[in-house]
């Protein structure tokens, strides 16, 4: 196990694609995989049956959080009372399947992932085929194009391409695999600044850019803004275990002195929903002060139609909402973290602006949705470390943060001088 790195959450895994017979078999009573003998590598060559605890996941575009069911799975080999009593000398290992909303989800081409966890537990991951969801998995787990023909195993998840960033850890928490990344040597210096209390996130995006003194934000705002998110996630988890940890000594207790159960609900909630909001509140933080440093004008969250408010408008709103100016050099971006189906929101926030820009930390997006999105007259922004995770053609039409900035300032530096004054 190496903290930080895949290993710490997976002992190693399994995957393929489901052939249309191991797809039946799944639908149907049999709930049997035979053949499977790629397994034996990660689940060993037991004397009798192993029953394995296991939570097992469907996972598909449009689902904002994956169907989940807990179950057994059961891995033996078929052959070994034959063996014990006639001398039979083969071995033919199964895998057994319990019947789940799972299983009857599963078809031909879906992946298939079979992760064994370190306290022995499995997690058993189908994602439908050629959605995002799978492009995610398969890129997390460093799968390349695993096919139909046999598990590919994957045991040593050590490597540099294992090693767990922000992006991999929203891929992670979305299978419900809580990733701990504190940096613990920090939180002295987090307390000093801000006490024992979570500060407001202008302010802690503003302490995270404070740990990298002469970042090349002009030059790169990729690498720049992908190292002060990954910054502000880590010194945040940092001081969120603190605070959660001192609540979980507390307690959680009712006014008459008995266990509050929607007290600890409560709580639990509120972590989840500070972490989503946070997450995203940080990225505009950050692209707000690499835009101001490479001399963009625009205003964030400005109203325009039907009171939308876009995240980011240039030149500004002003600009925006004067007849006289150019629609084709007003610009809008919109920002999430993670898009999903939430792409579609951005289309609506600004209807002078045919053309509509989005950008996110989110890999391996569908062709399916990049598709669409092209239809649509939306152009996804992606920073540039992350192309790798698409296919070649999508890459074309990506475009990166610096792309983006240099688009602005031509379309800026074009603005009539009148109307540019509006924008200041």
């Amino acid at each position: 196990m190496k903290k930080g790195h895949l290993s710490q959450y997976f002992s190693g895994i399994a995957a393929k694609r489901l052939s249309s017979v191991e797809a039946n078999v799944l639908v149907s009573n049999q709930h049997e995989f035979n053949g499977v003998e790629g397994l034996r590598d990660l689940l060993g060559e037991p004397a009798g049956k192993v029953v394995y605890e296991a939570t097992l996941l469907y996972l598909a575009d449009g689902m904002d959080i994956p169907v989940s069911e807990e179950g057994r799975l059961t891995w033996y080999d078929a052959r070994q009372k034959a063996r014990l009593e006639r001398g039979v000398q083969r071995w033919e290992y199964r895998l057994y399947f319990p019947s789940t909303r799972i299983s009857g989800l599963a078809r031909e081409g879906d992946l298939l992932v079979i992760g064994l966890q370190p306290d022995g537990r499995l997690l058993v991951i189908v994602a439908a085929d050629d959605s995002s969801a799978a492009r995610q998995i398969s890129w997390l787990f460093g799968l390349g194009n695993a096919g139909q023909r046999g598990f590919i195993i994957r045991e040593d998840l050590n490597g540099e391409q294992d090693r767990i960033a922000l992006t991999s850890r929203l891929i992670l928490e979305n299978i419900g695999i809580a990733v701990e990344a504190p940096a613990l040597d920090y939180l002295a210096l987090i307390q000093e600044r801000f006490g024992t209390r979570f500060p407001p996130t202008r302010e802690f995006s503003a302490f995270a850019r404070s740990f990298h003194s002469d970042p090349d934000v002009t030059g790169d705002p990729d690498g720049t803004l992908t190292t002060w998110m990954e910054t502000e996630e880590l010194l945040f988890r940092t001081l969120e275990r603190y605070i959660i940890g001192e609540q979980l000594v507390k307690g959680f207790q009712a006014s008459d002195g008995t266990v509050s159960v929607d007290g600890f609900l409560q709580f639990s909630l509120s972590v989840q929903n500070r972490r989503k909001s946070r997450v995203g509140l940080a990225f505009e933080n950050h692209l707000e002060v690499i835009f101001q440093r490479c001399g963009l004008r625009f205003d964030r969250t400005a109203v325009t139609e039907n009171r939308a408010r876009p995240d980011f408008l240039f030149p500004g709103s002003a600009a925006y909402h004067d007849p006289a100016s150019d629609a084709g050099q007003l610009t809008v971006l919109g920002v999430k973290s993670t898009c999903k189906d939430r792409w579609r929101q951005v289309l609506a926030e600004a209807d002078r602006v045919p053309r509509k820009h989005l950008l996110t930390l989110e890999t391996a997006i569908s062709r399916q949705q990049t598709t669409e999105m092209q239809e649509k007259g939306l152009q996804l922004v992606v920073p540039r470390a992350l192309h790798e995770t698409y296919y070649p053609d999508q890459r074309g039409w990506l475009m990166d943060l610096k792309q983006f900035v240099v688009l602005v300032q031509e379309r800026e530096r074009t603005f009539p001088a009148h109307q540019a004054a509006l924008a200041l």
